[in-house]
């Protein structure tokens, strides 16, 4: 049934943190804790409130960084390079997941909200080095992010990809929304707890390994 439902998918595009690693990594908390440090020193606030901002940020723009865009003309280079500066020995190789994604028939991207420099290191920790046709960061997107409509659009005119032949991998739902309604198939994936209902997310899936070797029409792996 699955394989089938995406059986006309000639573009695969994967975002990254939460999503080509298990979300209990301590990986992106490294992220938020050097992001709001960043907000504090920035703007000489204490660190409650630099929290607060981040999250605020987060769901009013996209990105922290976008609010601080917006808002207080931050550069988003220098932000970008100390956010990501974190140990990325937490993370460890999936050699199923690499396997089931380089089975996939058809251009394979990855689209983060993060930096391609930071998202070639996770890709590297993980295993899947090489593994993509393109790796896109927010600054390929003229640090427009995602959920924004105008990001989706330079990724897909840059890449060439075209919409209603793609399918998207993510763990934010609102991430999906632009997605399908551009013709995508979208797949949320996240753990069983944060599964998120609205009529923009067809697949759900708590491993995405598994669901890829559903698209493949493979049977589940046995331990």
């Amino acid at each position: 049934m699955v394989q089938k439902q995406f059986s006309h998918v000639r573009g695969w595009i994967f975002d990254l943190d939460n999503t080509l690693y298990p979300p209990e990594t301590s990986l992106f908390p490294q992220i938020e804790v050097r992001m709001t440090d960043w907000v504090a020193k920035e703007l000489g606030v204490t660190p409650d409130h630099a929290s607060r901002l981040r999250t605020q940020y987060w769901r009013d723009f996209g990105t922290t960084l976008s609010g601080m865009m917006h808002l207080h003309d931050t550069d988003p280079l220098p932000y970008l390079t100390y956010v990501h500066d974190i140990d990325f020995t937490v993370l460890s190789p999936d050699l199923s997941l690499r396997s089931a994604i380089d089975q996939l028939h058809g251009r394979k991207i990855v689209y983060t909200n993060g930096s391609a420099p930071y998202a070639e290191k996770v890709l590297q920790a993980r295993g899947l080095s090489g593994l993509f046709d393109a790796v896109y960061g927010i600054e390929h997107a003229g640090f427009h992010p995602k959920p924004n409509a105008q990001a989706y659009a330079q990724i897909l005119q840059l890449d060439g990809m075209h919409a209603p032949e793609a399918a998207m991998f993510e763990d934010d739902p609102r991430n999906l929304k632009v997605p399908h309604d551009l013709g995508m198939k979208t797949v949320h994936v996240a753990p069983e707890k944060d599964m998120h209902i609205a009529p923009f997310i067809q697949h759900h899936t708590a491993d995405l390994t598994a669901f890829l070797r559903k698209i493949l029409g493979h049977p589940p792996e046995t331990a």
